[in-house]
């Protein structure tokens, strides 16, 4: 999921921080950050809205994930020229991941560890706001970040298909978790630089980033905590 939108081979981008000719205004960026708040709400709204269908959103998990990657490489590009629907397509795309999340959320509370969510939504918002700020206010170049942090993905999306499938390690999940909290950690600082520099046309493409790295962040810290809690 975090393939949405980010072009590594465009100029703007591999130029380097140096040579930009324009940064985002402050009202685009304003806007992004609003739109990555109404986000957020759309996305708890879907978690709340189908909480007490966790066990059918659980048999249905994969189609919902395909729809959200269909969104991610397909829906946001057919509607990317009408900005009222590519709004639209937003709230739907992130109603669908709070959906998505539903039988991670069940299974804590089920628990009963259920302050574990808002631990980890506090620890999460501590987290991408200090790397927020420091990916803004850093005089260093991030824009080479990219190839590699894409390969990193892909090594770790296989890793953890192979572990779901096949392998089923308890620690082999850990490590993959951890690995996408880190992983997800330098893509909010890679977005962040990104979006300040203007490599982003719409305000709405740019709150689709930054909310993929909030959410696979928070996903992480979740799990981390459940870990670290469990016998």
């Amino acid at each position: 999921m975090a393939l949405y939108d980010r072009d590594y081979s465009n100029n703007t981008i591999d130029s380097g921080y140096a040579h930009q000719a324009e940064g985002a205004s402050v009202a685009f960026m304003k806007k992004t950050y609003q739109l990555l708040g109404a986000s957020m709400i759309s996305s708890a709204m879907g978690a709340y809205l189908t909480m007490p269908y966790a066990a059918t959103i659980q048999q249905f998990k994969w189609f919902i994930f395909g729809f959200v990657m269909l969104m991610v490489f397909f829906g946001f590009n057919a509607t990317r020229k009408n900005p009222t629907l590519h709004m639209i397509a937003l709230f739907i795309f992130t109603f669908a991941m709070g959906v998505m999340i539903v039988p991670l959320l069940a299974m804590v509370i089920g628990q009963g560890n259920g302050m574990l969510i808002g631990n980890a939504f506090l620890m999460t918002s501590v987290l991408f706001g200090a790397l927020s700020l420091f990916a803004i206010n850093s005089k260093s170049d991030f824009s080479s970040w990219g190839k590699p942090l894409m390969v990193v993905m892909i090594v770790i999306f296989i890793a953890s298909l192979v572990n779901i499938f096949i392998l089923k390690s308890p620690m082999l999940h850990v490590i993959v978790t951890a690995g996408i909290l880190l992983l997800f950690s330098l893509f909010t600082i890679y977005d962040t630089q990104n979006i300040a520099n203007g490599a982003y046309d719409s305000p709405v493409d740019a709150a689709v980033s930054l909310f993929l790295d909030f959410f696979n962040m928070f996903t992480a810290i979740l799990q981390l905590l459940g870990f670290i809690g469990d016998d």
